[in-house]
């Protein structure tokens, strides 16, 4: 919450579509390009790392899926059926992921407070971690929260954005924070002295409410979770390299749209590609920490952006004194990350860069 309230602000003032690409143009173009960008690599990797826990979930049923060629065949094939779903018409792709939203979210709920109940009495206090325990865990709690920035990209697309987005950021965050912390309350009531499946651990916690029958239940509300999880991000951020490729920060490649379906068919299949990649080739640990790494360079800037945002809001000692304490905390979470973060980041980074510097070339070309 404390990176929250100043970058909520921040979004305020800017009533543009683009999200971060938006903020980071107040600091120049090539800034306002490599934030986009790296928005953009966060995202995808949230989507490779979280197709790595669908396909756990998959190999609790059949465990040959989660390794080798199968678990290979799985992630592509997942990447590649979500970009058609895109491609075909985002109505279609929206009514979808309204129906994976409410499947995802009843059944946990529901679980969970059976598991409270049946489970009681809930587990007393244990001793805290030390320090430098919790600073490696770090990164992967701040990755449980993040995604609430995929909110503000169609900024200009809705009503009253200034009021609007941050009540949607701080609406999300409060309903994620309570149904985490009933699901968490509820494994540790199940299983006080710990000994569940780290990869399913909520699978554990549904067969012993309900035996295989609950489990294959969570099975199936996990998949169904992970799935509207991965069918948003794909709805959602190919909008971002094509509004680059529009604008000319990226080829005109990526601003290529569908004749049949109106989709930025192009961008999807981009996307589609990027987090095939990614997913055969990591773990859920690594692309998690890459995707929060990445995020805490969007939330600082568009933070900093304030200052600067076309409307020159109004900006009190408050605000300097949260945006410095929010900026302060997504440095201190980025400082926990590993070499190999920094240097996947770096190169993803410098991907985009390369792309960029092509874009610019054809722009010169046809001046």
């Amino acid at each position: 919450m404390l990176v929250i309230w100043p970058f909520s602000r921040s979004v305020a003032a800017f009533p543009e579509s683009g999200g971060p690409a938006t903020y980071g143009r107040v600091f120049g173009r090539i800034a306002g390009f490599e934030l986009g960008w790296v928005y953009y690599v966060a995202r995808a990797a949230a989507f490779a790392a979280n197709a790595n826990v669908l396909v756990a979930y998959l190999a609790r049923w059949v465990p040959a899926l989660g390794e080798g060629f199968a678990r290979a065949a799985i992630l592509i094939s997942l990447c590649g059926g979500l970009a058609v779903a895109n491609i075909v018409g985002v109505k279609r792709a929206l009514r979808l992921l309204a129906g994976l939203t409410l499947l995802k979210a009843l059944p946990l709920l529901v679980g969970a407070v059976a598991a409270l109940i049946l489970f009681g009495p809930i587990p007393g206090l244990g001793e805290p971690p030390s320090l430098s325990e919790f600073e490696t865990g770090a990164l992967l709690v701040f990755y449980a929260f993040v995604g609430f920035e995929n909110l503000v990209v169609p900024a200009g697309e809705t009503k009253q954005p200034a009021t609007t987005l941050p009540r949607a950021i701080f609406i999300s965050i409060a309903s994620t924070t309570l149904l985490y912390f009933l699901v968490q309350l509820a494994f540790v009531s199940a299983f006080p002295a710990g000994g569940a499946d780290t990869d399913a651990p909520l699978v554990d916690v549904a067969a012993k409410l309900a035996g295989p029958a609950g489990a294959a239940i969570l099975v199936v509300t996990a998949i169904a979770s992970v799935g509207g999880n991965l069918h948003g991000i794909m709805t959602a951020v190919p909008r971002l390299t094509y509004a680059m490729g529009e604008r000319g920060d990226l080829p005109p490649w990526f601003a290529s749209v569908s004749a049949r379906y109106g989709t930025p068919v192009n961008s999807i299949a981009f996307l589609a590609a990027v987090t095939a990649v990614l997913a055969v080739s990591g773990s859920f640990v690594w692309l998690a920490v890459v995707s929060t790494l990445a995020r805490m360079f969007v939330y600082s800037v568009t933070i900093a952006a304030l200052p600067w945002a076309p409307e020159r809001p109004r900006i009190s000692l408050l605000w300097w004194v949260a945006g410095a304490v929010g900026v302060a905390i997504c440095a201190w979470a980025a400082a926990q990350a590993d070499a190999k973060a920094w240097l996947t980041l770096g190169a993803l980074a410098a991907g985009g860069l390369l792309l960029y510097v092509l874009a610019s070339l054809g722009r010169r070309k046809v001046a």
